[in-house]
């Protein structure tokens, strides 16, 4: 199980910083990810690290303001955000991909946590 939180109301310019931990499962040896889905929209991929942490990637609409994340002693996965915009407002998903050290697909990822909502004011 995986189970987000760290989400709220910020003003544009601010900072949130979202965790992701999991239980039940060790999710050491997984790729992880932070996907979101804003109303009306399609669910996009916004930053994937390696089992490891030591590769990661990031959509082109947070690279320089985002920043992915793990602890693996403490099974939890970060997302840094700064400099938020209104547009970053959406419900923000972790996921595994199970069984795979690293993985930029949205597919690739099969455990979902239940969403955390982020919220930018302008």
């Amino acid at each position: 199980q995986l189970q987000a939180c760290g989400g709220g109301l910020v003003q544009a310019g601010g900072s949130l910083r979202l965790s992701c931990a999991a239980s039940g499962r060790t999710i050491n040896n997984y790729a992880m990810g932070w996907f979101r889905q804003a109303p009306g929209k399609d669910r996009e991929t916004v930053a994937t690290i390696s089992w490891r942490g030591s590769t990661t990637d990031y959509a082109d609409f947070v690279r320089g303001r985002f920043a992915i994340s793990r602890d693996n002693t403490k099974r939890t996965v970060y997302l840094q955000m700064n400099s938020l915009k209104p547009e970053d407002t959406a419900v923000y998903y972790c996921a595994a991909a199970g069984g795979m050290a690293y993985s930029s697909r949205q597919s690739s990822y099969n455990y979902w946590g239940q969403g955390t909502q982020v919220t930018v004011s302008s």
